[in-house]
């Protein structure tokens, strides 16, 4: 077969090319078809870079090259090497993946097991200290260089109503927590705690809990076990390193905040529409493409937080039926100003978010500066 033929089931053999993508200190191989757009390109190093279509600049032998032309208008050849610069705030996750990240979460592995190996630290609590715990149903423990929960917490049995032990250094929660049953708020934000030193059976004896914060951990995984904390009103799980939420918090159905930013979920299960009671969601700096169009059914949903995600659209049903909707943040999303303003449902969400910040202003509240459109204009 001469050069320039098809190969027998007709295809051109040079259809597809490698490239190398240049970024931030490392390389990036793709491959992919000359007859790809620049566009194309772009959606491919989304997941591979943390960094926004739009935010992407590629280039080429000192051009910028043009989302709508192919590769091969655009002269790239096999084995081409393209620049790619990232435009400040428009990416996914907690920013860009950079050449230096696997060595930081390795730091970060080492230092968790090297407190996991230390002594522990002396926790004994004294007398009167526990009679206090006892007599006015608050624990408070944060900021105490903790690396085990005291075994005095466990005496508290039925009279604990907050154990506050964030701020620490506490890596287990044993099956011991079951005992408190008649607690109503757990901090355990700012810990080292893992997915495998969590009793989660412990957790979900625990009926009457409103408030649980996890914030802050190294938690890759929420079990199933958490839908039968029924009572719950508030959920604090950011900063983890979670890729997805269970199905069973649809069973939360007096929950009212949850804040699940700067982890890594990709996808919001259908289930989240029977969280009915859901007034405020924050899940910026995650990555998700798209959420479930049972988000029209949270009636009471008064603020969701969006930014830095690799959004491309929103249910069409989100300004329609979420009536009481008045603060959208969706900066560093592919989702514009332009593309919102074509919702149904959108003048009525303008009107309430403009009313909100006129009250702001006209009772002073603390941050309440200039008016923010929720989304970028380009």
């Amino acid at each position: 077969m001469e050069k320039g033929d098809t190969t027998g089931d007709g295809t051109d053999p040079q259809t597809t090319i490698n490239i190398n993508i240049k970024f931030s200190g490392r390389t990036i191989p793709v491959s992919l078809s000359l007859d790809s757009t620049v566009k194309d390109l772009k959606s491919l190093l989304q997941p591979l870079t943390n960094v926004l279509p739009r935010g992407q600049k590629l280039i080429f032998k000192g051009k910028l090259l043009v989302d709508d032309m192919t590769l091969r208008s655009s002269e790239v050849t096999n084995g081409a090497k393209i620049m790619l610069m990232a435009s400040q705030g428009l990416h996914q996750g907690d920013g860009p993946i950079r050449k230096e990240a696997p060595a930081l979460l390795n730091l970060r592995r080492t230092a968790i097991s090297d407190r996991g190996k230390k002594e522990k630290k002396d926790a004994s609590v004294e007398k009167s200290q526990l009679e206090r715990w006892k007599a006015t149903g608050v624990i408070a423990l944060s900021e105490c260089d903790l690396k085990a929960v005291p075994d005095e917490v466990w005496n508290c049995g039925s009279s604990a109503r907050v154990l506050d032990l964030s701020l620490n250094s506490i890596r287990d929660v044993p099956a011991a927590i079951g005992c408190l049953f008649l607690m109503q708020k757990l901090l355990l934000n700012v810990n080292c705690i893992l997915d495998e030193s969590i009793s989660w059976e412990g957790l979900s004896s625990l009926k009457s809990l409103t408030v649980l914060s996890l914030s802050q951990n190294h938690l890759t995984m929420l079990p199933s076990a958490l839908g039968a904390l029924t009572c719950l009103r508030q959920l604090h799980i950011a900063n983890n390193q979670l890729t997805c939420l269970p199905t069973e918090i649809g069973l939360l159905t007096q929950l009212q905040v949850l804040k699940a930013n700067n982890n890594r979920i990709s996808t919001i299960p259908n289930c989240i529409g029977s969280c009915t009671s859901l007034v405020e969601v924050d899940l910026s700096s995650n990555l998700l493409a798209e959420l479930p169009d049972t988000i029209g059914k949270l009636k009471d949903l008064k603020a969701l937080y969006l930014k830095n995600n690799g959004l491309k659209s929103l249910p069409s049903t989100l300004f329609k039926m979420c009536i009481q909707l008045s603060t959208l943040d969706l900066h560093g999303t592919e989702m514009t100003m332009d593309l919102l303003r074509q919702f149904e449902g959108w003048e009525n969400f303008d009107e309430r978010r403009r009313l909100k910040h006129q009250k702001q202003l006209n009772f002073r509240v603390e941050g309440s500066g200039a008016f923010d459109e929720g989304a970028d204009k380009s």
